[in-house]
């Protein structure tokens, strides 16, 4: 199944979440390619929307690889594997999170400028991705969201191999995913669409959020389809 963008991929993925509507749930979705699954997904749940703001740790010399990432309120996740494989040094580990971590901070201010982060004390925190590769991104967000309060983590995804859903079985009460392939190289090759999302379409898609679920349900969605039409994925 190849999904056409991820506008869709969250619409395919909205179904498979139907169980949480009624609960007390927030939909936080990782900057920012998966911040329009999560939209689609809080859509659907007609629950709030948020970001779940974490960086990946890069290898120095091979940015794309994860040897870690970082989360808000300080929550920090190393690979070790990758960490020894790839041969790092601590103090090249330190200074590439150290990096990692104002580029989190720059990130926050962004996205959410001045508006408090969504509550989690208590909540369902459904944290919401375009894909899952090596897990660590997902895996330190569900960590932030626990330490945030969230009383049950749901982890979904439109696709993942089937190994990184097992892995993440520990971090999160449950994981949702809607293609698990045997073969996987990268998500993007799951998409027709994997065109990067920039951070304005992440702002104004938490505005939209915001205003929709201010509003109720059935006053908002024909609205915010006609706004949507010709955004970005």
């Amino acid at each position: 199944m190849i999904f056409n963008d991820r506008v869709e991929a969250g619409r395919r993925l909205a179904p498979a979440l139907a169980h949480l509507r009624g609960d007390d749930v927030v939909v936080l979705g990782l900057p920012r390619g998966g911040v329009p699954v999560a939209y689609e997904v809080a859509r659907a749940l007609d629950a709030p929307l948020d970001v779940i703001v974490v960086r990946k740790i890069g290898v120095p010399w091979q940015p794309e690889l994860a040897m870690g990432a970082v989360g808000e309120d300080g929550a920090t996740i190393v690979n070790p594997t990758v960490v020894r494989t790839a041969r790092v040094e601590a103090h090249e580990l330190a200074s590439a999170a150290a990096t990692a971590r104002a580029e989190l901070d720059r990130r926050v201010g962004r996205l959410r400028g001045d508006q408090p982060r969504v509550d989690l004390t208590g909540k369902t925190a459904v944290v919401v991705d375009d894909g899952i590769a090596t897990g660590a991104t997902a895996r330190v967000a569900c960590e932030v969201a626990r330490t945030q309060g969230a009383d049950r983590v749901v982890l979904a995804v439109p696709v993942a191999p089937p190994s990184a859903v097992a892995a993440m079985s520990d971090v999160a009460d449950e994981v949702v995913c809607v293609q698990q392939p045997d073969r996987f190289q990268a998500v993007g090759e799951w998409y027709e669409d994997f065109s990067e999302t920039s951070d304005a379409t992440v702002v104004t898609l938490l505005d939209q959020a915001a205003a929709a679920h201010d509003h109720g349900p059935e006053g908002s969605a024909a609205d915010l389809g006609d706004r949507r039409e010709g955004d970005p994925g």
